[in-house]
Formats: C-alpha cells, sequence, structure tokens
C-alpha cells in the first residue's frame, strides 16, 4: 500500500514509477479524492465547532427566557448534528475509495531494476554450472521410465480433477527429502528460524501481503471465510500484523515447509503436462523482516540462500533480475531463479526473491521502534522461495536421468534417502 503523503509530496515520483511498470499516471485522481475527502473532514469539524458553541448558548437563551432566541438554537444544533453526520458518512465513503485505490496499484520498482515490458527483456546476472550433455536424448520427468511408477496423475484426476498428483514409493521419498535438505541447509547454514504454520489464514492476513483485493480469483477460499495460503509467504510476513517491535529484534529471519494452493487462474493452458504447475504443491518459504535500512542487504542475502539449495544440488541455474513489467504486484525488486531442465531444454523459475520495502507492512500496520528512539517507522518484508519443492524434484529428476531409465540422485540428498543414491528404472530406490 502507498503513503499518501509520499504522493502528496511529490506526485511526479510517484507517476514516473508508474510509468515504469507501464502504467498511466494516477496521482491526480489520487490527489482529488485525497483533498475532497481532507475537505470532508475539516467541514465536518467546523461544524461540530458550530454546535459545540450553540449548544452553551442554548441553556443561556432559556435562562433569560428568549423563546426566539432558544428555538433558533435549538434548530441550529439539530441543523449541524445533521451536517456532521451527513459530512462524516461522506468523508468515510471517500477515505474507503482512497484506500482501495492504494491498496489497487502496484509497488513502485528501485533504481536499479531493468526498464521493460516484459520477461523479454529480464537482465541475466549470473549463470552457475553447466547443463550436462546427454549420450542419448533427455524426457521430460513425468516420461523417465524410474519415474513413472511413481508419479502418478490418473488417480490424482479421479481424487482431484486437472493439476494434481499422486507421488508414490522412491519418488514420494526424494520429493520429501528435498524438502528436508532444504529446511536443514537454511536453519544450519544460513542461520533462518525454521518455522510451522498454518495454512488457514483469516482474510486481513491475505490483504496484509497483496492477494487481496486485486488476485483473490488466485487462491481458494473455504466455506467458513478462512484461505487457504499460496505460500507461507503470508503466514510468515503477517507474524508481526499490527505489532510494534524493536528495531534490535531485527531481521527476523524464518523459513518454513508448507503446503500450497493456487488456482492457476491467469495459466489455462500452460503446463499442462507434468507437476510443473499443480493447483497443491509444497514449498520451503523464506521471509525476512528488516529495518528501512537493511532490506537491499538482505535482498542479496536471501538471493544467495536460494543459489545455495541449486548448487548443493548440483543443478545449474541462471540468476535474473525481472523488468520494470514482468515483476510481482508488490516487490520493489524481484531475482528470480531458473533451474535448467533437459527434458524441456531451457531454464524455468524455481524461485522468486522479492524486496517489498514497506509496501506489505503499510498494509498490516507493522512498525518498528528505532533503537535511538523517536517515531515508530514501518518494517521493511522480504521473501523468497528457497525452493519450490516439486519443481526441485523435476530438476533432479531430470538432470540426472540415465539412458536405461533410472535417475542418478544428488549427493546431498544421500544420507535422507538411508543412503540410496539412484532411482532404480522400476522406481525403486537403490
Amino acid at each position: 500500500m502507498h503513503d499518501i503523503r509520499a504522493i502528496r509530496e511529490n506526485p511526479e515520483a510517484f507517476d514516473r514509477g508508474l510509468a515504469r511498470r507501464g502504467l498511466d499516471p494516477l496521482s491526480s485522481q489520487i490527489l482529488s479524492l485525497d483533498a475532497d475527502r481532507r475537505a470532508r473532514i475539516a467541514q465536518a469539524e467546523t461544524a461540530q465547532a458550530e454546535q459545540n458553541k450553540a449548544s452553551k448558548e442554548v441553556g443561556a437563551a432559556k435562562g433569560r427566557g428568549d423563546e426566539a432566541e432558544f428555538e433558533r438554537l435549538r434548530a441550529l444544533v439539530a441543523r449541524k448534528k445533521a451536517d456532521i453526520a451527513q459530512l462524516q458518512a461522506e468523508a468515510a465513503q471517500m477515505d474507503d475509495r482512497l484506500t482501495r485505490m492504494l491498496m489497487e496499484i502496484p509497488n513502485l520498482p528501485l533504481d536499479q531494476v531493468p526498464d521493460g515490458k516484459d520477461e523479454d527483456d529480464n537482465v541475466e546476472l549470473k549463470r552457475w554450472g553447466n547443463p550436462r550433455s546427454f549420450d542419448f536424448e533427455p524426457v521430460e520427468h513425468f516420461q523417465i521410465a524410474g519415474v513413472q511408477p511413481g508419479m502418478d496423475f490418473k488417480t490424482a484426476a479421479k481424487l482431484s480433477g486437472s493439476r494434481f498428483v499422486l507421488l508414490k514409493g522412491g519418488v514420494a521419498r526424494v520429493h520429501r527429502a528435498l524438502a528436508q535438505f532444504m529446511l536443514d541447509l537454511h536453519v544450519s547454514k544460513h542461520e533462518l528460524e525454521e518455522t510451522w504454520t498454518p495454512v488457514l489464514v483469516l482474510e486481513d492476513m491475505m490483504r496484509g501481503t497483496g492477494q487481496l483485493p486485486k488476485f483473490g480469483e488466485d487462491s481458494y477460499q473455504t466455506r467458513e471465510g478462512w484461505w487457504l495460503i499460496p505460500t507461507a509467504e503470508v503466514t510468515l510476513t503477517n507474524t508481526v500484523h499490527g505489532d510494534l517491535v524493536e528495531q534490535a529484534t531485527l531481521p527476523r529471519r524464518m523459513v518454513a515447509h508448507s503446503q500450497c494452493f493456487r488456482s492457476e487462474a491467469g495459466s489455462a493452458g500452460r503446463d499442462t503436462t507434468g507437476m510443473l504447475r499443480q493447483h497443491q504443491f509444497e514449498k520451503v518459504e523464506m521471509v525476512s523482516i528488516t529495518d528501512a535500512q537493511g532490506g537491499v542487504a538482505e535482498h542479496a542475502r536471501m538471493t544467495a540462500c536460494a543459489e545455495a539449495v541449486l548448487e548443493a544440488l548440483d543443478l545449474p541455474y541462471r540468476t535474473i533480475a525481472l523488468c520494470t513489467g514482468d515483476m510481482g504486484f508488490g516487490a520493489r525488486i524481484t531475482h528470480d531463479l531458473e533451474v535448467w531442465l533437459p527434458g524441456q531444454n531451457a531454464y524455468r523459475e524455481i524461485s522468486s526473491v522479492s524486496y517489498c520495502g514497506d509496501f506489505q507492512a503499510r498494509r498490516m500496520n507493522a512498525r518498528y521502534r528505532p533503537d535511538g528512539g523517536g517515531k515508530p517507522e514501518f518494517v521493511h518484508t522480504l521473501n523468497g522461495s528457497g525452493l519450490a519443492v516439486g519443481r526441485a524434484l523435476i530438476a533432479v529428476l531430470e538432470n540426472g536421468q540415465q539412458a536405461d531409465g533410472s535417475v542418478i540422485l544428488p549427493a546431498a540428498l544421500h544420507p535422507y534417502l538411508g543412503g540410496a543414491t539412484v532411482l532404480g528404472a522400476d522406481g525403486r530406490l537403490i
């Protein structure tokens, strides 16, 4: 959510930021509504003062027997009371409209974010590892012989419909091992605090991290009003919702492994085969809560944490700076990590690491008290996948596939698989 005071102070800068996002200027529309709202508030305050004055004079007029003045003043008090109610109602309506408008405008990009319209204008920052040369034609994950017994889309469709999968046997165990490995790495090496969170949240929590009101169709809501989280970013970030924390407790670095749920409303026809894009999936999510000064450095740190997972799994990847036209709604800067998938002969996103500034904190009213005293400030928030577990499974299977249909598994997973090093062509761990 944007700061109306910042828009008042520098509307040109606000519109320049929107222009970089490919949006039309909005400052004049916002400030016009804001001015009308403030005028109603001022008029109500003036009417309240006039009512208070008339109320004091009513008794005096009654006491001296001036019935005409008494009736005039009493009628004036009644009119002012009605005026105040009307003006306050109008101001409240305008305040709601202004809040909705500010909540539906995306965050403004940092200066260092590359300008561009779409993913074609993103900038590669780094490339790690060399894609493996195969002496056979590599296939996609669901086509590997050793994977097929443990990746059942037919039964999942019978149970739940399209875009679901049932994992079994060795494949299910590799999937679980990946999540455990990621958690252990982040906790032991990166010093993130392991956290377990609900997957059902109140509407205010979805609003706090920006999924609502604009992107409600992308998520699922229960009959009771709870929302299923699209990522643990929602729960981890909202741990400071409505709080005033001490600056000394920042940064707060958290990690959670959770089920995630997305309707994929805007992805019709995309990635319909395999388990690349599912309604239900698992992620290991990182979230940091920082002060106003630490956000950019924390973003670099979080990106490195995600990269470390891919490097430990020996998976080739590249790090991309998203351009202004490709960034998510709440981000000021985003780095995507794209892992090499030989079955697709392409790099595909496996992590997105974003710095949101105080954009989410304003929606959550989450602040910190500076160490040296002074007025409380809004916290700054960051989130990033560390990693998407299902996509990591895809990458491990495709990069490790062998001509006979077996899969050689990364050494980092061996301790989590009871010493097994290979997913056999029959789907069993060896």
